[in-house]
């Protein structure tokens, strides 16, 4: 029989809290930036194996769904790991293959060349949300999590950001796009450095706020399969949750720039900044959300307001009802709703994790996002080929009104399991 208990592992209140916690948010803020960042890997020089190796935009997108194919399959496997070894080690070899990715790219002559990259970047990047969040549940103060969470959200969108003006500035500066893969590899490789100098911050398995066991034999607990966790319909729902939401955010990403051009007639180099509008946005939302966590228990309810906004802001664009530029900012702003309602989010999860599974439960939860990104950017890009770029906004806004739905039905199941 699955138990329903919640999680209790999260470190206690100490008296150096303050200052430790701030280090180890910055320690895993730092790395989960980086995975973004290497998220990023391939996509910015597209144009540069265009001209060398004569590829198509189709082929080079095989690319990015062999990385999010990776990465999704690994993250679920990876919780597993995370929850037997420990998250530091997990944390070192995530980064080890970061550097492998790296260089695989540097000194590749074709596409076999290409997709070992993506191999690497997928498995580096597979292991990432049940390595950071079983650290932060247990190694941050209760008080705490809520802006740990919400710098943990704040450091992938600038992981995202930083990637293609590192990667083409590089290649330009040195006028070689394999230098850039070099200094890829550098960045991973100081990281790694980092992470390992401050391991004793980033040690999982020291004890916690949970209880101590009485000594009247095994719990139902020890008893459960480790498979069980997958019998609870809070971890689908969780799931789901990550894959509406991912499916809109990749929409965006991806669509978002051609999308106000074909229905407005903005140029193109000015519609670029509506994406990057978007993520400085959501930035500026997960930093509020952080304290906007603190002040309320039915994190649900955050979840659905600002996710609603977003939504309702995304469909006004999609409709052309709006002048061209209203619409434009509107879809920008619709990243601080988005943004607003991640460490609500993260802390939602947190509360539906049964205890002992949290790698586990991150690592399957999470898998969604990889799944959503695989799978949107080629439903979306048919939507563009047919000339319907209104519905990349309405189908985002669905996705996420979608997403409120699942996220309201995660809280109810939370309140009903505490009898409340």
């Amino acid at each position: 029989m699955t138990t329903t208990t919640l999680n209790p592992g999260a470190a206690p209140d100490r008296p150096d809290a303050p200052r430790q916690d701030v280090r180890i948010i910055g320690l895993i803020g730092l790395a989960h930036g980086t995975s973004h960042f290497f998220h990023l890997l391939l996509p910015p020089l597209f144009p540069a194996f265009i001209r060398e190796f004569g590829f198509s935009y189709a082929e080079l997108g095989l690319l990015v769904t062999t990385f999010f194919v990776v990465s999704g399959i690994g993250q679920a496997l990876a919780g597993f790991l995370v929850d037997r070894v420990g998250a530091r080690p997990v944390l070192w070899a995530a980064l080890s293959s970061f550097v492998a990715a790296s260089l695989a790219a540097a000194n590749a002559h074709g596409m076999a060349g290409l997709a070992l990259a993506a191999i690497f970047a997928g498995l580096g990047n597979a292991p990432f949300h049940p390595v950071d969040f079983t650290i932060l549940n247990k190694r941050v103060s209760p008080r705490n999590l809520g802006h740990a969470f919400s710098v943990h959200g704040l450091t992938g969108n600038l992981g995202w950001a930083a990637a293609p003006v590192f990667s083409i500035g590089l290649a330009t500066v040195f006028g070689n796009w394999r230098a850039a893969y070099v200094g890829m590899a550098l960045v991973a490789l100081g990281v790694l450095a980092l992470v390992v100098w401050q391991r004793d911050l980033l040690d999982d398995r020291v004890p916690t706020a949970t209880p101590a066991r009485t000594p009247a034999g095994p719990t139902a607990q020890d008893r459960e399969h480790p498979l069980a966790f997958l019998r609870l319909p809070s971890v689908w729902l969780c799931f789901s949750f990550f894959f509406f939401t991912t499916a809109a955010l990749a929409a965006v990403q991806s669509f978002a720039s051609p999308a106000l051009t074909m229905l407005y007639g903005l140029p193109l180099e000015r519609t670029a900044f509506v994406v990057t509008g978007y993520m400085l946005c959501g930035a500026v939302g997960m930093v509020l959300g952080g304290f906007l966590l603190t002040r309320t228990e039915r994190l649900e309810r955050n979840i659905a307001a600002a996710m609603m906004l977003a939504a309702v802001l995304l469909a006004l664009a999609g409709t052309g009802w709006l002048p061209a530029w209203p619409a434009a900012l509107g879809a920008a702003a619709a990243g601080f709703g988005t943004g607003l309602a991640g460490p609500s989010r993260d802390m939602l999860i947190r509360q539906a994790a049964p205890a002992g599974a949290t790698g586990r439960v991150y690592g399957l939860v999470y898998s969604g996002l990889d799944l959503g990104f695989a799978l949107a950017a080629p439903a979306f890009g048919a939507l563009m080929d047919h000339h319907w770029p209104g519905a990349v906004f309405l189908g985002s806004a669905g996705m996420l009104l979608l997403g409120v739905v699942v996220a309201s039905a995660v809280g109810r199941g939370i309140v009903a399991r505490r009898g409340g």
